[in-house]
């Protein structure tokens, strides 16, 4: 959902004590001390890392950029939460790499800030961090959402470590989950897999829905929703389904047990380790059967 009702429920959930916190994560660097707030890779791909700049049609915008350090593979454009840019999606788009992706993963608010776009350590608990927050979010219109994949797609497949014989793949957590079907449905012949963590209204009564984008799609798709949100838009998994069967798209849709809105994210309040995990290993599944 991504809204005052999620922050409301991140608000209440008490941490757990062994999960690592925003200000944790930001005190670390990426690499071996920060990738090992997650498991390890079997086999792990010895990877280069840069910070880069990417020409949009609205300016330059700030990305990670990791890739294994031999070889070609498959491209990954990996969208953030509403934290945006940050250590942990570092961590996760390093993590991504290791398990031989070339993975970029952008600051979808350099329109209005550079990553990090809150202090180390910023919260929900605090109003302003809120306010800041959705007010980015909001700054993201479809328009801008597409403006960005086609300058982070077309980036993606000039990068030498790319194969592009491979189909890319595209993933979206919290809000990245609309972009990531925009970006799908605006590169069909590029984009063949598909996975969405949390996504943010996936489906909604508006003409600008992103379930609506599915019929201009040809990947293959992984939807993991949160318990939370299920329980107060449960059709929305019923309309994806029917929407992907139509479209005749391969589609895992599940309602992760447990869960809250958010709990992907290694630094997240509502981190939950064990289905983050299932969400990681079904997501490596689905590239592994659609980049091809």
């Amino acid at each position: 959902m991504c809204d005052q009702d999620s922050f409301r429920d991140m608000l209440s959930y008490s941490r757990r004590a062994d999960v690592v916190s925003r200000r944790q994560f930001a005190a670390l660097s990426v690499g071996a001390g920060l990738t090992m707030m997650l498991p390890t890779v079997a086999n792990a791909a010895e990877v280069v890392e840069s910070d880069v700049e990417i020409k949009t049609a609205d300016g330059s915008a700030d990305a990670y950029l990791v890739h294994p350090a031999s070889g070609k593979s498959a491209g990954v454009l990996m969208w953030p939460d509403i934290f945006g840019l940050r250590p942990a999606f570092r961590m996760m788009g390093r993590r991504l790499a290791e398990a031989g992706y070339t993975v970029l993963v952008p600051n979808p608010f350099y329109r209005i800030k550079r990553a990090p776009v809150v202090p180390p350590g910023a919260s929900f608990q605090d109003e302003a961090t809120r306010n800041t927050l959705m007010g980015m979010m909001q700054s993201l219109t479809p328009a801008t959402q597409q403006t960005d994949a086609r300058a982070f797609i077309p980036y993606l497949d000039q990068q030498a470590s790319v194969d592009r014989k491979r189909k890319l793949a595209t993933t979206g957590y919290c809000m990245g989950g609309p972009i990531a079907f925009r970006t799908a449905a605006t590169f069909p012949s590029r984009v063949g897999a598909l996975a969405s963590f949390h996504g943010a209204n996936l489906v909604s009564n508006t003409p600008d829905s992103p379930h609506l984008l599915i019929p201009s799609m040809k990947a293959a798709a992984l939807i993991a929703i949160a318990a939370n949100d299920d329980e107060k838009q449960p059709e929305a998994k019923n309309v994806l389904r029917e929407s992907f069967a139509k479209a005749k798209l391969a589609t895992e849709i599940e309602v992760y047990a447990g869960t809250m809105h958010g709990w992907c994210p290694p630094d997240s309040a509502v981190y939950n380790e064990g289905q983050a995990e299932k969400a990681w290993g079904r997501m490596l599944d689905l590239f592994k059967k659609s980049l091809v």
